[in-house]
């Protein structure tokens, strides 16, 4: 038997690490997910077989034992037998806090003592594993995450556990079978029924803008007077649409020079919020392909994807010449114009932030440095919905090593009478990054503000003719598509009043995790919650 085996999360990694590494680190033996769970109350205390609403919490943590199903038990048989004469482990799991539980709850099940080492990898190529192996550090490095794995695990069993059993005795009286209760997924539910309430409970109420045509030497443009403090009687609008009839006063005009930076790189959650409003995926579709990217096969052209941070560390610049020269290789990103050299942001509000991916195993999802000179052999064998979120995923990084988006914004004011009317365009100068996104229009650029206006000077006179009174409707908010409802999940601190609780939220990211968010919606629309 060897003295040195590899575990991996699964068969597919595995395959990978084999065709990185071959032999040199001893056998590699893939998981298939958890290999071990957690004893069920019962096994614990035998009284606890019969529900009832009572914390089925054991003195001290609840046992692990063999998991059942699939090839979960052929696949740990292996690897205890492997453990048994190996004198170094290799844990070549994900990442992630998962990844971490799904490695070393085995070596702990079997107690085993030897030497053990963690090996971590973003990208699944052979030069990406080859360089993790070269620098693995010793296990007991990542105890801290190993805990706070458990100690998830461990408060799913004793609070899921004990609140549906509670719920099911109490409320369900027999009505609806099992009450399920889950520590993600009833806030989750809960999260929606509260925006259904509101929308259900919203009243609509009518409120009256004035819109009138200002005439200059150099043209006409609209102006608008919508004050902050709606108006409600159509009677007071029309008023006004009658002082500015014929009025002529004096323009005042700001204009303003203006930079806007570039989106933040994307993490799992802004790509499953994008991906939903823009090709209408659901989370969990989302997750699916770019898993695919990550690790499929001859694929492997993005990094870890199940990222929940939005930073690269700055030792990460070095590669930034290789992935734009090999993005640019292809047609559909040749034209984009990235300077030499590009610009390269740091620091909180930037690209390269090592402090803000401070607690994190993970950053940002982008092309993989390591396969993106061999895009045009892969680009074939994508499919539609691949080469889709690839687009999404490669835009934003060139976007973020482009300049800024720089323009002009002209605000004119106009007093009629008392009345304050108002118009706002902007001209670009100079379009930085928005050339990355040809189809670009943010929701706070469309309508008045995003008008271009005729050449304006301060303090020449307008005259205003035609005003019409526009009547508009206080609108309820929008129910959740499944990207919106996960960023709600990562904002749940929103929908808690308690200040502790809130800043504890803030720091955990809120509920769920970027691999479980999708499962958790799945899971209520199966049940019919949702």
């Amino acid at each position: 038997m060897a003295d040195q085996i590899v575990i991996t999360e699964k068969s597919s990694q595995a395959k990978d690490v084999r065709a990185a590494i071959g032999s040199r680190y001893g056998i590699v033996l893939p998981a298939e997910g958890h290999l071990i769970d957690l004893l069920e109350p019962e096994e614990v205390v035998p009284e606890w077989k019969r529900w009832s609403p009572i914390l089925l919490k054991p003195d001290g943590l609840y046992g692990t034992r063999p998991a059942m199903g699939g090839n979960k038990a052929a696949k740990l048989k292996a690897i205890h037998e492997a453990l048994r004469t190996a004198t170094c482990v290799w844990l070549a799991t994900d990442c992630d806090r998962e990844g971490q539980l799904i490695g070393q709850e085995i070596l702990e099940h079997y107690d085993y003592r030897g030497k053990v080492m963690r090996v971590l990898f973003t990208a699944q190529d052979s030069q990406t594993i080859r360089t993790a192996f070269s620098e693995a550090r010793p296990n007991a490095e990542y105890a801290r995450l190993y805990a706070a794995a458990v100690a998830r695990r461990q408060a799913d069993q004793i609070y899921n556990l004990s609140l549906t059993r509670t719920a099911t005795v109490v409320l369900g009286r027999g009505g609806r079978g099992v009450i399920g209760v889950g520590r993600v997924k009833t806030p989750t539910l809960a999260i929606v029924c509260r925006r259904e309430l509101e929308i259900r409970n919203f009243v609509p109420v009518t409120y009256f803008e004035v819109v009138a045509t200002a005439k200059i030497a150099s043209g006409e443009f609209k102006m608008r007077h919508a004050p902050q403090e709606r108006i409600l009687r159509r009677d007071v609008a029309e008023a006004v649409a009658a002082a500015a009839q014929g009025f002529e006063g004096p323009l005042g005009v700001r204009v303003e020079d203006k930079r806007q930076s570039p989106p933040r790189l994307h993490d799992l959650p802004s790509l499953q919020k994008l991906c939903s409003a823009r090709f209408s995926w659901s989370a969990a579709r989302t997750l699916e392909v770019a898993q695919e990217l990550y690790d499929g096969q001859g694929k492997k052209i993005i990094t870890y994807p199940r990222a929940e941070v939005r930073y690269l560390p700055e030792s990460l610049i070095a590669d930034v010449p290789r992935i734009v020269a090999g993005l640019q290789v292809g047609q559909s990103f040749r034209n984009i114009p990235v300077p030499t050299p590009p610009v390269i942001r740091r620091g909180a509000s930037g690209t390269f932030h090592d402090k803000g991916l401070e607690g994190a195993s993970h950053h940002a999802v982008i092309p993989n440095v390591n396969t993106v000179d061999t895009l045009r052999e892969v680009w074939p064998r994508l499919s539609l919905d691949e080469k889709k979120l690839f687009d999404v995923i490669a835009r934003a990084y060139l976007a973020a090593l482009m300049p800024d988006f720089r323009y002009r914004q002209t605000t004119a004011t106009l007093d009629v009478q008392g009345y304050a009317f108002k118009a706002t365009g902007r001209q670009p100068i100079e379009l930085g990054w928005r050339a990355a996104f040809p189809d670009w229009q943010p929701a706070d650029e469309k309508g008045d503000g995003a008008a271009l206006l005729p050449t304006l000077r301060d303090g020449e006179p307008a005259r205003l003719h035609d005003p019409i009174v526009e009547a508009k409707e206080t609108k309820p908010p929008p129910r959740y598509n499944e990207g919106t409802l996960i960023e709600a999940m990562q904002n749940a601190w929103r929908f808690v009043d308690d200040e502790v609780l809130r800043d504890r939220l803030k720091e955990a990211k809120g509920i769920g995790t970027p691999a479980t968010r999708a499962e958790i919606i799945g899971g209520l629309k199966k049940q019919e919650f949702l």
